[in-house]
């Protein structure tokens, strides 16, 4: 079990849109692994490569009550989203110690490369659909409070900044 320590904010490649993973590879995998051993460990519902400074577009899910059931996916893609949505208390092991209520899609369907490279396509619903687009957002750069208003996102941060000295 490899759990990797999570980059702490402001690092900049938390706001650096990651790299697209060309193939699958055993260096991949180890790296899934140890992605699904930290975000256990935290315990958290998702994880993004970039949270863990790997600046490629890997992320792993695994929203389920009893866990090992996380889903791997390289280079995550958003086809559809549900117009119902659905708010969630959404938070960040980078900013540890504060969390925001954000409201997103209720369900939405992902292509991505799964672990045999094997473009795939899943629909996450509910938790997992939440973790799955918080995790598209690290890829690309985002994190959850930048959907926040600038005041709401600026309070967050001050907390954040307060607790974490």
């Amino acid at each position: 079990m490899t759990v990797r320590t999570c980059l702490p904010w402001p690092d900049k490649r938390l706001r650096s849109k990651a790299e697209e993973v060309t193939e699958i590879t055993d260096e991949i995998r180890e790296i899934w692994k140890d992605m699904v051993d930290t975000m256990d460990a935290m315990p958290g519902v998702g994880l993004a490569g970039n949270q863990i400074g790997v600046m490629l577009r890997l992320a792993v899910v695994d929203g389920s009550s009893e866990r090992g059931r996380a889903v791997k996916l390289a280079n995550p893609e958003i086809l559809h989203s549900s117009i119902e949505l659905r708010e969630h208390d959404e938070a960040s092991p980078n900013l540890p110690g504060v969390s925001a209520k954000i409201k997103r899609p209720r369900a939405v369907t992902v292509r991505f490369l799964n672990e045999q490279g094997m473009v795939d396509r899943k629909d996450f619903v509910g938790i997992e659909a939440t973790s799955v687009q918080h995790q598209i957002d690290h890829l690309n750069g985002k994190l959850y409070f930048d959907h926040l208003s600038k005041v709401k996102r600026d309070m967050l941060i001050r907390k954040a900044k307060k607790l974490n000295g």
